[in-house]
């Protein structure tokens, strides 16, 4: 296992994180899942057995029992081994008391009595300004005070405005962000990962798969994975790419399998900051536009054609017809595009009224693609 040092930390942090949000799951009562206790369990411990230092929770993973299934992991003499984070649900935050009161329930779940790191969770503009209001940093600084959190942070999505935003209103620790070698431009993307790496601010990275879209990409790409001479698989050209910014100390995983952990433990033997050759670096870039070139409507969100007078979210409809297209995961549009004829937002509420051409800048041809994408949907 490679480690780096966790920025002001002072700690020594290995490079693969274990992300406790896709542990193993067993239906029980019909059809309810639960995580596989046993297997979750067994899994952690082998990874931390074998150099993993840094675990990564949260209030809402697997419906609250994450941070259960999380402590009683790190039972007998695992707590000591690692670096142990969990996330404020700002969500539930409607006044100052409530951030006080969480803390105590997440620590009363782990069963411990203090976390490494403690992030205000999935931060966006209107999150942060409510946390702002509600004195969020008085309650880092006492929680810090009274020894129920070491360091802070938060984990982000929004723009890389708001990130900026945010970095520069407190003095973190770490900040947890999006980034994949598709991603690198989207939310906080490079430009904010060098940014807090400038700050001093250590960046930790969730996402390094895309939520496992990476690791099984469509057959073209894959194809051009396996002629590669370096003989990486899909996953491993994934973090490296993550693993070869200095400004990233741990690179979470959410593993679902021992088969999972071990291929991780494996590859990270070798994923090291500034380890890629430009031939390797020129090869995830063809990656990329490979990934890009599959992509079929010209939408550049700007959203000029919202609001649809019928609700129709038009830019929603081409993200998610897009990426289906883009992964080859066609299952993905029907379950995606289901939520939207749901909310009544979906391409069959069109009536053609060619209020959005009139605005779209790209002159994209809406009606005809929304009626496609609504057959292709359904």
């Amino acid at each position: 296992m490679q480690y780096v040092p966790f920025g002001k930390t002072g700690h020594q942090v290995s490079r693969l994180g274990f992300g406790m949000m896709r542990l193993p799951t067993k239906v029980v009562e019909g059809d309810k899942k639960v995580i596989d206790r046993d297997e979750a369990i067994r899994m952690l411990r082998y990874g931390i057995d074998h150099g993993i230092n840094y675990v990564d929770t949260a209030y809402g993973y697997h419906d609250g029992e994450s941070e259960i299934v999380t402590g009683l992991g790190l039972k007998d003499g695992y707590r000591e081994r690692v670096l142990l984070t969990s996330k404020l649900p700002q969500w539930f935050v409607n006044k100052e008391e409530d951030m006080d009161r969480l803390l105590d329930e997440q620590l009363k779940k782990l069963d411990v009595s203090y976390l490494d790191f403690y992030l205000l969770h999935a931060l966006h503009d209107e999150a942060f300004s409510k946390l702002q209001r509600l004195n969020y940093q008085k309650f880092l600084q006492k929680a810090q005070a009274d020894g129920r959190i070491r360091h802070v942070g938060f984990s982000f999505h929004d723009s890389r405005e708001v990130f900026l935003r945010i970095i520069d209103d407190y003095d973190w620790d770490m900040a947890q962000i999006q980034l994949n070698y598709l991603d690198d431009q989207f939310q906080a993307g490079v430009d904010g990962l060098y940014y807090a790496g400038e700050k001093g601010i250590s960046v930790v990275v969730m996402e390094p798969l895309r939520g496992g879209a990476l690791a099984n990409p469509p057959e073209s790409i894959k194809k051009s994975m396996e002629a590669n001479s370096n003989g990486f698989s899909p996953v491993e050209w994934a973090f490296r790419y993550v693993g070869n910014f200095p400004q990233v100390v741990t690179i979470l995983s959410g593993m679902s399998t021992m088969e999972q952990v071990q291929d991780n433990l494996r590859i990270f033997e070798n994923v090291k900051p500034n380890s890629l050759t430009d031939e390797q670096k020129r090869f995830i870039g063809d990656l990329k536009n490979q990934y890009l070139a599959r992509v079929k409507v010209g939408c550049t969100a700007c959203d000029y054609c919202q609001p649809c007078p019928q609700g129709v979210k038009i830019p929603r409809i081409f993200r998610i017809y897009n990426e289906s297209h883009m992964l080859g995961n066609p299952d993905a549009l029907k379950w995606n595009y289901g939520a939207l004829i749901k909310e009544k937002a979906d391409g069959s509420q069109c009536v053609a009224c060619g209020a959005c051409e009139a605005a779209c800048p790209q002159q994209l041809p809406i009606i005809d693609t929304l009626k496609l994408i609504d057959s292709e949907a359904r």
